[in-house]
């Protein structure tokens, strides 16, 4: 690795150092290293269900906590199928590992490429969404909205590829932090609304003012459609509930149990944070509104009045219940908008190690199933970050055009993985000899089935309602990540079933009928004796060196030092009337291997090996052009010889 690799990934670890174990937590510490998803997207939920309201007016507001029950009650169904997944799969892999154990390798893959997809916007928008926070607080920061999301993505990405350990201990605190900050603003702001004590948004101020095609007002249809809009919209707080089940090794025994505890805890959490958030934002008056100057053409309320600079919805509530204490508004603020950015941590915790069992079974390059010498899967850190900031980048970070293309990947792996155990459940029903184990399996198969009617329902309001804000872009990235492994698994079934060996295995080991050896001279210098060397070393059958004429001068200048130096292989000239150096080596080269078929050329390359990275510009990549065009002729080796640069004289290679 280079200089540049190494201050990137920093100093490695020892090479010979024992096999990490896996590092086991208790429920207070798994917890919050798996929640932070799940937390963060409650966060923003609730700002994309006022912003789809918005559009029907200041009555249509009103039905937010309804909006935000819904919710809360898909997701008790979630975690409660969840709740099977992690007893009856102890060793962890999540919806990957159900969807390809139970409906195959193919429907593992597209989750895993819903996965994918759906990995790099939750980086996205929970970055972006933390720089929104933060410019809540220094509101210089809020027009550099996009730079400061790249930035973190980019310090994320480093820390995940040092391995920092430090970084769950931040994690963890950072949880419980944000669960406080929350606890409080909910009890500050109850005691406020009691008190008749509780301020107003700064939003309060102004009136909402419905659009089309509800400006002439709400009617019955219009109010179902609207509130369908605003579910599908915040049913982001749905995503991350899932997480534990890719962790569930992470917890100490029994695992299961532990695992089905954290995952009640995180949704009964999600669910009460989230109507508790549209409640105060009701009693507040807190609104949010698409911004105007978005190229996204969202339906949403305006504001009446003066120009408003917007603040997120958490942002807003912090600012009436703490209106006559600052600090208190500045320290909220900067917990949410740190436990935004955290949460990129637990999808550049999972996400690599998706890639890597997808890589080990040929749906992505086995190089993503290797760990580099910092003992992290170097590849699918880097593919996460860099794919997460060129999306902040190409979305400038606004989080209102980032969510439409959220989620939809999230809901088809739900929908498949419950699939999955429903068949699973099929599976293990003839098996049972109890009836107390065929009830216990029944009522599983049960819960399963609902989730599967839940989530299948709600993927379908997710993709009508959303499809055409963004929800193709998505469709269309997972179907084709789809595509794509598909395609990379073809070719490494295609490559193993070529490279097989015969029953006998003669045909494969049988030794030529002879060796050609050529060595490649374009001048007579200490690189091109060690080749020969090397050639005659081998002890093929014939022996040749060969030069192209591009220029006779040099060919002259060529067999003068060729006579002097008194080597005992035969110097041929190639004509060449184009002046190209590979064309009449490949066809020499073809030449021998048509008169001969069974037989083998050995072509040796001197190769002069620079120091410096720069060096290599200074000198002819002809040799390199060559051993590529080479390649796919059969019967053909090219050995490269290189003679190292700025070494001391080697007598023998003379």
């Amino acid at each position: 690795m280079g200089a540049l690799g190494r201050l990137i990934l920093g100093r490695p670890t020892r090479e010979f150092a024992p096999r990490a174990r896996p590092v086991i937590y208790r429920i207070r510490h798994a917890l919050p290293l798996l929640a932070p998803d799940a937390l963060s997207s409650v966060a923003y939920a609730p700002d994309e269900i006022l912003l789809t309201l918005a559009a029907g007016g200041v009555v249509a507001l009103t039905l937010s906590p309804w909006v935000g029950l819904a919710i809360a009650a898909v997701m008790a169904v979630v975690v409660t199928s969840y709740r099977q997944t992690v007893k009856e799969y102890p060793e962890g892999g999540g919806d990957y590992t159900v969807a390809k154990e139970n409906l195959g390798l193919r429907a593992g893959g597209l989750v895993g490429g819903a996965a994918m997809v759906d990995s790099l916007l939750t980086v996205a928008v929970s970055v972006s969404c933390g720089a929104q926070y933060f410019g809540a607080i220094v509101p210089a920061l809020e027009d550099h909205a996009k730079v400061v999301a790249v930035a973190l993505v980019a310090l994320i990405t480093l820390m995940a590829l040092w391995g920092i350990k430090a970084l769950d201990q931040t994690v963890i605190y950072a949880v419980y932090l944000f669960l406080g900050a929350l606890v409080l603003l909910g009890v500050a702001g109850g005691i406020g609304h009691l008190n008749s004590t509780l301020g107003k948004s700064p939003a309060a101020a102004f009136e909402v003012v419905p659009t089309a095609p509800y400006a002439a007002g709400l009617t019955t249809l219009g109010a179902a459609f609207l509130l369908v809009r605003a579910f599908s919209s915040g049913a982001v707080a749905l995503t991350g509930v899932q997480t534990i089940s890719t962790g569930v090794a992470s917890f100490r025994e029994p695992k299961p149990r532990n695992a089905a505890r954290s995952l009640t805890f995180l949704g009964i959490m999600c669910g009460g944070l989230l109507i508790g958030i549209l409640l105060l934002a009701q009693r507040v008056g807190a609104v949010f509104v698409a911004n105007p100057t978005t190229e996204l053409a969202y339906p949403s309320g305006q504001l009446v009045g003066p120009e408003y600079h917007q603040e997120p919805i958490l942002a807003q509530i912090a600012a009436a219940v703490f209106h006559d204490s600052w600090p208190v508004f500045i320290i909220v603020t900067a917990l949410v908008g740190f436990l935004l950015v955290l949460a990129a941590t637990t999808a550049f915790r999972w996400v690599p190690a998706l890639m890597s069992m997808l890589a080990q079974d040929e749906f992505l390059p086995k190089q993503f199933s290797r760990r580099a010498d910092r003992r992290v899967a170097a590849h699918g850190i880097i593919t996460l970050g860099i794919g997460s900031a060129a999306l902040i980048w190409l979305m400038n970070a606004s989080v209102t055009r980032l969510i439409q293309l959220y989620i939809v990947g999230v809901f088809l792996s739900f929908t498949i993985s419950q699939l999955g155990m429903l068949k699973h459940w099929n599976g293990k029903l003839p098996l049972a000899k109890t009836a107390p184990e065929r009830r216990r399996i029944r009522s599983s198969r049960a819960v399963n089935a609902l989730g599967l009617a839940l989530t299948a329902i709600a993927l379908v309001i997710v993709v009508v309602t959303k499809f055409i804000y963004g929800a193709w872009i998505s469709l269309g990235l997972v179907g084709a990540a789809f595509w794509v492994m598909l395609a990379i698994r073809r070719h490494y079934r295609r490559v193993a079933d070529e490279l097989k060996l015969p029953r006998e295995g003669r045909e494969a080991l049988g030794l030529p009928s002879r060796v050609h050896a050529i060595v490649l001279v374009s001048a007579m210098n200490r690189a091109t004796a060690r080749a020969v060397a090397y050639a005659r070393a081998s002890n093929p059958d014939t022996l040749e060196a060969l030069t192209v004429a591009v220029d006779m001068a040099r060919v002259w200048d060529l067999r003068r030092g060729w006579v002097r130096a008194d080597l005992p292989v035969t110097l041929r000239v190639l004509d060449s009337p184009g002046r190209e150096i590979t064309r009449p080596l490949i066809d020499h080269i073809a030449d021998l291997r048509t008169r001969a078929p069974r037989d083998v050329v050995i072509l040796y390359i001197p190769e002069k090996v620079v120091r410096h990275w720069w060096e290599r510009f200074l000198h002819n990549r002809s040799a390199a052009r060559l051993t590529s065009k080479l390649r796919h002729i059969p019967g053909v080796v090219v050995a490269s010889v290189p003679w190292q640069l700025d070494q001391p004289p080697d007598p023998k290679s003379n």
